[in-house]
């Protein structure tokens, strides 16, 4: 499975702007008149960006941005398991009787211990960080330009926001995929809009 979840993140496109579409509107100005060529150059804009990651070699977006969270996910249990296995080596090494094995086995086994255990709490913390950010249907990038922002128009319940990006088939949620039937209703998916709270207006996100 984490295998499967980071092939997945990796060679799937995270999703792009339609081919020649254009904002009906500049949100960030208020402008009622639709943009010209000039002014939207259309460059390469990723949906619902969150980050590039080094680790994947891609940028995490709507259409993978779930395999992403099941690849840390997976790497959790994974980097967890060994270290669990491994314990009870770590510790014989404090202890005062004779430990079986060549110095080269001993320090493969301790150096692995190590690092899978913090591997583990790293990948732990940062897997905490983007469940919030399900939590509150939000990306890396948005919380950071939302810090003074006390609403978020996109907020629509924790069950909804999850809803988001693991769609709403339970028996996929962690599978790095969707049904047919999500991938047919999911807006964030299709890129052109996005679901929101109905009393909030453009000002308030």
């Amino acid at each position: 499975m984490l295998l499967w979840s980071y092939f997945s993140v990796v060679l799937t496109d995270p999703g792009s702007v339609p081919p020649n579409w254009r904002p009906a509107m500049d949100e960030e100005r208020g402008e009622a008149d639709p943009l010209n060529g000039s002014e939207f150059n259309g460059g390469r804009c990723v949906l619902k960006m969150d980050h590039h990651c080094v680790w994947v070699v891609n940028c995490v977006g709507a259409q993978n941005y779930k395999y992403f969270l099941l690849f840390l996910f997976y790497t959790f249990l994974e980097t967890s398991l060994v270290t669990m296995a491994l314990l009870p080596h770590f510790i014989a090494f404090f202890s005062d009787g004779e430990i079986p094995g060549t110095p080269g086995t001993l320090a493969t086994t301790f150096l692995a211990f190590v690092l899978n255990l913090a591997f583990a709490l790293s990948v732990l913390g940062f897997l905490i960080m983007h469940i919030s950010l399900v939590s509150a249907n939000t990306t890396t990038i948005e919380a950071y330009e939302k810090k003074s922002t006390p609403k978020w128009r996109y907020d629509l319940g924790r069950k909804k926001n999850f809803e988001q990006v693991f769609g709403t088939d339970k028996l996929y949620w962690f599978i790095p995929g969707y049904s047919d039937e999500d991938l047919r209703r999911m807006p964030a998916l299709q890129g052109l809009e996005y679901p929101s709270k109905p009393d909030f207006d453009s000002q308030e996100f």
